[in-house]
Formats: C-alpha cells, sequence, structure tokens
C-alpha cells in the first residue's frame, strides 16, 4: 500500500464505536471503563476492525451521557486518568487500531468554567459572548426569545436568575437545559476547539466523530421556526434555510479543523454525525477542503425493502461521487433503537427523524426474523463501497431491551418528553462477554450491578456463548470482516446486477458480488459463482428470504 493509500485509511475503514459505559467494567462500580477497553482490544483486533471511535471520555456531570462535557481536555474520573487514556491510545496502535474520539463543539455543560464565568458576569460580558444568551420577548422579557424547541423535548431556551433574585436573559439550549449551546460567531470559541484538537491530536489520536456536526451556525436574527420541520424536503428552494440547522455558515468552521488535521503527519481524519436528510446538502460538508466523512443516516434509517435500498445506495453513491468522497455505512449506535429489533417489525417508510425504540413500539415483533435481517444487513453494507461503522453489539447481534423499567430509564428525552418517548437506553445497555456470572461478564465476579439492568437470560448473546460456534453472528462477522480485508471490499467499482424486484444485487470490485433477498422465497444464485459467505444456510442451493450472500464471479 502507497504512503497516499495508507494516510486515507478512512475511505474504507471499518470502525467499531465503543460506549465506555456499557462496553466492559474492569473496576467492578457497574459503569465500563478505560480499564476494560483496554482488556479487550485484543477481542477488537480479533474481530477484524480497522479503528474504534469511543463515545466522549471527558469529565461530565452525566447530564445527558457524558454528552454534557466540563473539561475537554481529561478523563472522567469513573473512566479513568489521562495517563490512562494515553496507554489505551499507544495499547491500541500497537495491536494494528486507530482511534477517533467523540467532540462536542454545539454546547458545553452548564458546569464548564466558561458557563460558570458566564453566569456570574454581566450581560453583554466576554464571558457571555461565548454563549447564546439574549433578552426574552413581551412584557419584562417573560417569553423566551424565539418558539425553537429542544431535541429533548420543550423549549430550546431556560431563563437565568441574577445574584439579587431577578429574572435575566435567556440562554439557548437545543438539548438538555444542562447543554447551553456555544456562540459559533465568537473567534474565542473556534480557537479553543482547534486547540482542543491539537491537544488529543498531540497524544495519537487518529481523528474525531464530531457530534452535531451540522447545529453549530446559528441564524443571527434568531427567526421563528413558524411550524418549519427538518430536515427540509429534497425540493426545498434555493435559499431557504432552517435557522439552526444546517447553516451555510458552518462550512467555514470546518475547513479551519481540516487545516489543523492536515497539518499533522499522518494527516488526521473526521466523521461528522450530520442528520440533514438531503444527500447534496450532506455531501457538501464532504468537500475537499472540509470533512473527510460522515454518517449515512438515510441508509441507517431505509426499511427493508427492496426498491428503498436501491434508491438510497443509488443517491448516496452518486452524491458522495460528486465531491469525491467515499460514504460512511452504519446500521446503528448509541441513538437509534438496535438493528435487530428494527428490522423485526413489518417495515415501512416513515419520517427521517423516526429512529428510537418508541417508534417501533406500535408494531409486533418477530425476534427471529429481525436478526436474520440484520445479519443479511450487515453483509449488505460490508460490501458497499466505503467505509462502515458498527456499535458495539451489532457483532453479537443484541436486540434492543425494550421492557426496561421506568425507574431505570436515564435517558434525558424520557423526561423531557414526559415519558411519551422511552428514549435511547435500550439499545445502550451493558454487553454481555460471559453466559452468567455478574453482569454477564461485564463486570468482575462480586461487581456492583450495571448502571443498566441487563435482562435475564442475556448471556445467551454473549461473545462466550458465540465464540467459535459455527454460525454464529459474531463468528459472521469476524468472517465477513476477514473477507472484506481478503477480497478488498469497500474499495473497488460498484455496480448494480439484475436480481428481480424482490432481491439487491451488485458487484462489489473485480471478483466478488453481493446478493441479498428481501423477498419471501428463495432466491436462485448465478450458476458459476463460488459462495464465499452466506448469512444464513442455502436452501437446495438458493438464497433463503431475508439472507445475504457474497460471491466469488
Amino acid at each position: 500500500m502507497s504512503e497516499h493509500a495508507a494516510d486515507e485509511w478512512w475511505r474504507h475503514a471499518v470502525v467499531y464505536q465503543l460506549y465506555p459505559r456499557s462496553f466492559a467494567d474492569a473496576n467492578g462500580d457497574g459503569v465500563g471503563d478505560l480499564a476494560g477497553i483496554r482488556s479487550r482490544l485484543g477481542y477488537l483486533a480479533g474481530l477484524g476492525v480497522d479503528a474504534i471511535w469511543i463515545n466522549p471520555w471527558y469529565p461530565s456531570p452525566m447530564a445527558d451521557s457524558g454528552y454534557d462535557v466540563s473539561d475537554y481536555r481529561s478523563i472522567e474520573p469513573s473512566f479513568g486518568t489521562l495517563d490512562e487514556a494515553e496507554a489505551l491510545i499507544a495499547e491500541a496502535h500497537a495491536v494494528g487500531l486507530r482511534v477517533l474520539l467523540d467532540i462536542v463543539p454545539n454546547h458545553t455543560s452548564d458546569q464548564h468554567p466558561w458557563f460558570v464565568e458566564a453566569l456570574a458576569s454581566a450581560p453583554g460580558s466576554a464571558a457571555c459572548e461565548r454563549y447564546l444568551f439574549r433578552e426574552g420577548r413581551g412584557i419584562d422579557g417573560a417569553e423566551p426569545p424565539n418558539d425553537w424547541r429542544s431535541e429533548f423535548g420543550g423549549p430550546a431556551w431556560t431563563r437565568v436568575i441574577e445574584a439579587d433574585g431577578r429574572p435575566g436573559q435567556w440562554y439557548l439550549h437545543l438539548f438538555t437545559a444542562a447543554q447551553p449551546d456555544l456562540n459559533w460567531a465568537n473567534p474565542e470559541v473556534r480557537a479553543e476547539f482547534e486547540d482542543i484538537l491539537r491537544f488529543w491530536f498531540d497524544r495519537g489520536v487518529d481523528g474525531f466523530r464530531i457530534d452535531v456536526a451540522h447545529g453549530l451556525v446559528k441564524d443571527p436574527g434568531f427567526a421563528d421556526l413558524d411550524g418549519m420541520t427538518f430536515p427540509l424536503p429534497e425540493d426545498a428552494p434555493d435559499g431557504l434555510e432552517h435557522p439552526h440547522w444546517d447553516q451555510p455558515g458552518i462550512h467555514e468552521i470546518f475547513r479551519g479543523w481540516r487545516r489543523v488535521a492536515d497539518s499533522y503527519s499522518p494527516p488526521r481524519a473526521f466523521c461528522g454525525e450530520i442528520w440533514v436528510g438531503r444527500d447534496r446538502r450532506l455531501a457538501a460538508y464532504l468537500r475537499p477542503d472540509e470533512l473527510h466523512t460522515a454518517f449515512n443516516f438515510s441508509f441507517l434509517v431505509s426499511p427493508w425493502l427492496p426498491d428503498q435500498l436501491r434508491q438510497r445506495i443509488s443517491s448516496t453513491l452518486a452524491a458522495h461521487a460528486a465531491v469525491g468522497a467515499p460514504p460512511t455505512w452504519v446500521l446503528g449506535n448509541h441513538d437509534v433503537c438496535r438493528p435487530a429489533s428494527r428490522y423485526a417489525r413489518e417495515q415501512r417508510v416513515h419520517a427521517f427523524e423516526d429512529r428510537t425504540l418508541s417508534h417501533f413500539l406500535d408494531r409486533p415483533a418477530d425476534r427471529e426474523r429481525g436478526l436474520r435481517r440484520a445479519r443479511a444487513a450487515a453483509l449488505l453494507s460490508l460490501a458497499l463501497p466505503g467505509s462502515a461503522y458498527l456499535f458495539n453489539g451489532e457483532e453479537l447481534g443484541l436486540p434492543e431491551v425494550e421492557d426496561l423499567p421506568l425507574e431505570a430509564l436515564q435517558d434525558p428525552v424520557v423526561r423531557g418528553t414526559d415519558f411519551a418517548d422511552r428514549g435511547r437506553d435500550g439499545c445502550r445497555v451493558p454487553l454481555p462477554w460471559t453466559i452468567s456470572g455478574t453482569n454477564y461478564g461485564f463486570s468482575p465476579e462480586g461487581g456492583a450491578a450495571g448502571w443498566l439492568p441487563q435482562p435475564a437470560g442475556w448471556g445467551e448473546h454473549s461473545v462466550q456463548a458465540q465464540d467459535g460456534r459455527p454460525g454464529s453472528t459474531l463468528e459472521l462477522y469476524r468472517s465477513a470482516l476477514a473477507l472484506r480485508r481478503t477480497w478488498g471490499l469497500g474499495v473497488g467499482e460498484f455496480g448494480w446486477l439484475e436480481a428481480g424486484p424482490q432481491a439487491v444485487a451488485f458487484t462489489c470490485g473485480a471478483d466478488v458480488e453481493c446478493w441479498v433477498n428481501l423477498g419471501e422465497q428463495p432466491l436462485s444464485l448465478p450458476d458459476a459463482a463460488r459462495v464465499l459467505l452466506t448469512s444464513d444456510d442455502l436452501v437446495d442451493g438458493r438464497l433463503a428470504p431475508d439472507a445475504a450472500a457474497w460471491l466469488l464471479r
């Protein structure tokens, strides 16, 4: 591999997402930690991934599971220390894994020193200008500055009480009130985050996943939404912009970040969390002087329907090709209902933002079918050109835990919506490593209960239960990742194949084809092809319903 090709590893990498609280607990307090991750690096290298992405590991009051950061240059004490983090980075590199961190630039914690200083300062001060404070509307400013809503329910504004007890200005928080939005029109904010990037790049970090990357810039006039929804439709006229999502001014920020990343040797990489819906607007973030990759959420939310999958794959490939960027395929993460449970329901087109458990509970679940479809979707996504991300536990076929007790739920969206939305905790339940034992091996024997309860029988999905067992989901992933590397999947040319209305088939480079049967009857495969891997047993030489196959031509 040429030096240039090695520098562009992100174009075809498979990245494993680690949710630190739920991956592995080494000290027995029921919460995952850095020592737990370090103890499992051999497992991850053996799985066959190229890199790991670690959700926020910074000090945090945990109002939103670490996405409320109080210090961007240190480590949450319940996870470990900065020395341990540096050791983890070095040990990951030693086993061939690159390391990406999460950065949260849209907002800080309300306990961040900057916001503490802002609350203690006069309106209009330099400290307040790092955030978005505004006067209220109505009599005595008693109404919020505009009609924006929090993603977690309720108004996106909270009013400050001054030291003398009088109501003061309002501050913007597109998420919880404990997550005040930063003012990215302020040069001090921009300089601070570029310095944070350098702090971690200097410690060997290979890149960042950028949280809410489409949300940093707000309309300076703070215009009311007046019923405007997001994402905007594909046919939205030029010039129509949402006042706080996907504002055009955001691209200048990421050009600055790209200059920072490119100043290192080898260059560092970015992946944006960008929920914008429209392919051309997503691709705008991936121009050669901006971000390297962005999650392809239109693929994630696609139902298990052949016409929908074909359309979303085609539109994704075309939009990314226009800017010379690789697509990034993803089936799940810490914010969405696990694929084995999404696919267990009747499949239908739904709104782009309908992705958490509560949007699927109106339909009965067929668990076995959901797992079959999730396994097939894994082969589909890993065969497509570009990079791919796996959320921890996908390689075990973990389902969403749908019956967590209400009192156990910790996601702020639950209480923000007065329990109308059960939130995201069901995909964050600690991983099972062993068939039995304390927290199914997530914690050492005799340790505390996990921070979220694991359901009875969770061990049947565990690494121990699947390790070395032919046909297990874990072994399917190991085989797929090995074959992907052997045959160069993710790198070669793509081309559609004729497979009938209930199937999806395409070439993956010069030698391999991927066939996916989304119909109700077995599907005949090309006579001359050699089967490399299937997600389910063949039926008299044909591909079973809800199954996928990789074929060597």
